[in-house]
């Protein structure tokens, strides 16, 4: 049993599966967070753009 637990401690291939998931769950945050901020944006672009055009009369572009 003690070689067995030993084997076991000294074993590293779990190791690597945590970086993994912990890198992982680092670049979906990055990209949540990206994609908040590129929504945001958009959407504010969006209701500047719906505001001037909702402003304009027909002709007066180019007048």
């Amino acid at each position: 049993m003690n070689k067995f637990l030993n084997k076991f401690r000294k074993d590293e291939d779990g190791a690597v599966t945590v970086d993994w998931v912990v890198l992982t769950a680092a670049v979906v945050g990055l990209a949540v967070a990206a994609y908040a901020a590129i929504e945001r944006g958009a959407t504010d672009l969006t209701g500047q753009t719906e505001t001037f055009l909702g402003e304009q009369t027909p002709g007066s572009i180019g007048e």
